[in-house]
């Protein structure tokens, strides 16, 4: 049995935060899920609010938080391109002020912070794949700067409470990760082309279809992510996490219609605007650092994906 812990999870009402609130409910510890609901829903995590070690709090971490917890695990911020888009200014803030918050109370409680960066750091890349030890190529100013600048300056934040006052942090880079509790309408690969397939409708990939992907099934990314966090105090990171597999967007397309035996045609439409060419982790440090890589296949995962999103559009709901 792990030593009882009190951890604070922002954004835990989200797609990764729920699924890591379930995991450390599994592992008998209290959890604190904050949550603005921006983008993410309750009804993600409703079947935890009977469990007396869970608590839920309406809360934007722009704003100070007074909570006492051992461990932080910061993953407020929306992720998929339509919603950190939709309020460009709010993404900066949060991706800015929620780490300076989140860090201030880590530096008061001197406990242990996870900073949720993204691949989206390496902007679209001129190494394939990437490694931790790659700068990037992004666009300071373009639509994608507001998340990509701001997790880049979020990371420049937790190294520097680091170095400064020698907090324990871990900086994890998120690669593109899937599975139940993705948001129908998040504008993310896998969940149009799933929807799309099951509702019929034509399936749309943009340019030819030929930039490619990983993905990581959602289960093996909060492996990753708890297995970091119990991991020496003085690797800190960035490491990367997700899947090293690597498919065309095109390939997917065929996969999804498929597993879902759907009759939908694939048509293509323009690239949007800084849309990497190529995304692929390089695992080597996780591999090296915790014994961690992948397991579960992108067939199986889809097919745990495509039933739940064929559950949802039956039932006329979504969860975020």
């Amino acid at each position: 049995m792990h030593l009882r812990k009190r951890v604070l999870v922002t954004g835990g009402s989200g797609f990764l935060g729920s699924h890591l609130c379930e995991r450390l409910l599994g592992e008998g510890h209290e959890v604190l899920c904050v949550d603005n609901f921006f983008s993410s829903a309750r009804a993600n995590v409703e079947q935890l609010l009977d469990n007396r070690r869970f608590e839920l709090i309406r809360h934007d971490v722009t704003f100070p938080l007074y909570v006492e917890v051992d461990e932080i695990y910061n993953l407020a911020c929306p992720a998929s391109p339509i919603h950190y888009q939709h309020d460009p200014v709010q993404t900066i803030k949060t991706c800015v002020h929620g780490a300076i918050n989140m860090l201030g109370l880590a530096k008061r409680l001197h406990c242990r912070i996870f900073q949720a960066s993204t691949s989206e750091v390496y902007g679209d890349p001129d190494v394939h794949p990437q490694t931790e030890e790659y700068w990037g190529h992004v666009n300071p100013n373009g639509i994608r700067s507001c998340y990509d600048e701001g997790k880049r300056c979020a990371e420049a934040l937790f190294f520097s409470y680091w170095r400064q006052s020698k907090l324990p942090i871990k900086v994890g880079r998120i690669f593109n990760t899937y599975g139940p509790k993705m948001h129908p309408n998040d504008g993310r690969v896998i969940s149009n082309f799933i929807v799309q397939a099951l509702q019929g409708k034509d399936i749309t990939i943009y340019g030819d279809g030929s930039q490619t992907r990983s993905f990581c099934y959602v289960d093996d990314l909060i492996e990753c992510m708890v297995s970091f966090m119990a991991s020496p105090e003085e690797f800190v990171g960035p490491m990367n996490m997700g899947n090293p597999g690597e498919f065309t967007i095109r390939e997917l397309a065929e996969k999804v219609v498929d597993l879902t035996g759907s009759r939908s045609k694939i048509v293509c439409e323009p690239l949007p605007s800084d849309d990497p060419r190529q995304r692929r982790p390089d695992i080597s440090l996780a591999k090296k650092m915790l014994g961690w890589e992948p397991k579960i296949k992108l067939e199986d995962g889809l097919k745990k994906t495509i039933a739940y999103f064929d559950s949802q559009l039956k039932e006329g709901s979504h969860t975020a």
